[in-house]
């Protein structure tokens, strides 16, 4: 990179938007419901696409790949996506099935990641998903070809930004049926979760 080129990227902005209030001692055990308070205030805040998510698989020589994706649930059974199962995505989590998820929404400089196995769901809810679909977006897709997978998260992480770097990181851990949870102190990092 040169010279030029990194002084205007340290120019450029960096944790504009606007965190909401979040206290972690009163942190939720369950992560599932503290995913959802967060979605709901992205929501609420008019964040675009809040739905929107990376998915990081691994390929068959160990390289890592991501993609962005929709978000199509979320409950006890894990983080749902779905695609063909002939595309690259769908190859890699043939040979490795597991994954990440990334959710940034940059107007209240919030992440969530999301680590785990990916399990792939029954035939019968990828084919309903698939015909809840419009016509335009069923195009070229062959029978039995689509699917839903859940990444069953065995980490997640709450990640809200501050402009002093002292970032606020909330994560949890699957311990047996059920979660622990801890703070990870607010390092002095320029990423963004």
């Amino acid at each position: 990179m040169t010279s030029s080129i990194r002084d205007l990227l340290r120019a450029v902005p960096a944790l504009t938007g606007t965190a909401p209030s979040f206290d972690l001692r009163t942190a939720p055990d369950d992560p599932v419901a503290l995913f959802l308070a967060w979605f709901d205030a992205a929501l609420a805040a008019g964040v675009a696409e809040p739905h929107a998510m990376t998915l990081s698989t691994v390929d068959a020589e160990g390289h890592p790949d991501a993609r962005t994706l929709i978000l199509k649930d979320v409950d006890r059974l894990g983080w749902a996506f779905a695609s063909t199962r002939s595309s690259a995505k769908g190859h890699q989590l043939a040979v490795h099935p597991v994954a990440a998820l990334s959710f940034w929404w940059p107007a209240q400089v919030r992440a969530v990641r999301v680590r785990g196995p990916v399990v792939q769901a029954s035939a019968a809810e990828s084919a309903a998903d698939l015909a809840a679909r419009s016509a335009a977006a069923r195009e070229g897709v062959a029978e039995g070809d689509w699917a839903v997978w859940r990444v069953v998260p065995e980490q997640i992480e709450f990640w809200q930004g501050s402009a002093d770097r002292r970032h606020l990181r909330l994560a949890y851990e699957r311990r047996g049926d059920g979660w622990s949870h801890a703070v990870r102190s607010g390092e002095h990092r320029e990423d963004a979760g």
